[in-house]
């Protein structure tokens, strides 16, 4: 079923307070979980260049036990010019490993005649999350697709040689045989204030329902925004989506607010933070680059494809009342190149968590970087005082 996006309003009855104690918790548990310089890249780049990246994507638990990882290839290029300059997205890549982290072999390797749907030109390939579902799985995928018009009258702000974000869905019984199976539409729009859907990030709640986060973008591109639909416990079809549950923030986010997970923690030390969903987003100042004022003080500002991550919460699942902890600077920022740190992803076993994450190198490229802790490391570190 493709369902079309409409703006629905959402009315914020409450909203938590989150006190210093259960916030200091969150940012050490965090920043052991994100931490830069203990990560290791588990994807490298194709080109050692700026422009060059592999990420946008997830990792998860088989039922064997094996862990999933998926993502893309991107290539240099420009989504905000629409001139074709670079290839862009131009592989989606799942890598397995049987050895819990140790090492990644790629299994399966989709390019953009394989992720065309209703035969529409794919440009690039965008965001994916991978999922586990009914003993088989779900690939959610974005691309940038030729073929679809701007609403009527603003047909003129559609660049030369840019296209549309739409997102599609994937199912089959293995990851291998994704290959080959049917690209079927999910969700698009014809609304200019998010005319461009993508990056989709899979959460399952403490109920079963499932919960697709994307981000959306204006028909202008001058803002990334966050958007959820929700699937209820044992149905297929999703509700209609809210778009108004994350405000663009005020200093460093003020352009950009994309949520790229949550993270889940299981009792009894989901209770050692009151109850708070863990939120991973990336944000930005500017939709384009900013110059400095080489006598004033440098900051890491993140602008369009160069995002940096920041931390909010939620208790249990009322998304409504979600809450910066990331509000006058941002959470993760990488030491090298230009600091930029995002799609930071989560993935929780039984003994540990993972994290991974794009992440900026002196080169300018992004490789995919992991970082992992055992749930013993984690109930140090919040444990009470």
């Amino acid at each position: 079923m493709v369902r079309t996006l409409y703006l629905r309003s959402v009315i914020r009855w409450e909203f938590i307070m989150l006190n210093e104690k259960t916030v200091k918790k969150i940012v050490l548990l965090t920043n052991s979980l994100i931490d830069q310089r203990k990560s290791r890249t588990i994807v490298k780049t194709t080109s050692d260049a700026p422009g060059y990246w592999f990420g946008g994507g997830n990792m998860v638990e088989g039922p064997d036990g094996s862990l999933y990882l998926a993502g893309r290839y991107r290539s240099s290029g420009d989504a905000r010019t629409g001139v074709g300059k670079g290839t862009r997205g131009h592989e989606l890549a799942i890598f397995c490993s049987t050895d819990r982290g140790s090492t990644f072999e790629k299994i399966l390797s989709l390019d953009k005649d394989d992720l065309r749907a209703e035969g529409k030109e794919v440009i690039s390939i965008e965001g994916t999350a991978l999922s586990c579902r009914n003993a088989g799985f779900e690939l959610f995928i974005s691309t940038e697709k030729a073929g679809i018009d701007y609403p009527e009258g603003l047909e003129e702000f559609k660049k030369p040689g840019s296209g549309v974000w739409t997102i599609d869905k994937i199912t089959a019984s293995t990851v291998e045989s994704l290959q080959g199976a049917e690209v079927k539409p999910l969700l698009c729009s014809n609304s200019p204030e998010h005319i461009h859907v993508k990056d989709p990030v899979v959460h399952t709640t403490a109920t079963g329902d499932t919960v697709l986060f994307f981000c959306t973008h204006p028909f202008g591109w001058s803002s990334s925004n966050s958007a959820y639909c929700i699937r209820p416990a044992g149905k297929e079809d999703f509700l209609d989506p809210v778009f108004d549950f994350f405000p663009r923030g005020f200093t460093w986010d003020v352009a950009v607010s994309r949520v790229t997970d949550v993270l889940s923690l299981p009792e009894p030390y989901l209770s050692c933070i009151d109850g708070c969903q863990i939120v991973f987003y990336d944000g930005a100042e500017c939709i384009r680059e900013h110059e400095e004022n080489p006598n004033a003080v440098h900051r890491p500002r993140g602008y369009s494809c160069e995002e940096i991550a920041g931390l909010a919460v939620y208790p249990g699942d009322r998304i409504a009342d979600i809450e910066r902890i990331s509000k006058i600077m941002p959470a993760f920022i990488s030491p090298w190149g230009t600091g930029c740190s995002r799609y930071i992803h989560t993935c929780m076993t039984g003994d540990r968590i993972f994290a991974i994450w794009q992440q900026s190198q002196d080169s300018g490229a992004q490789p995919l970087v992991m970082n992992s802790l055992t749930m013993d490391e984690v109930q140090s570190t919040i444990a009470e005082e």
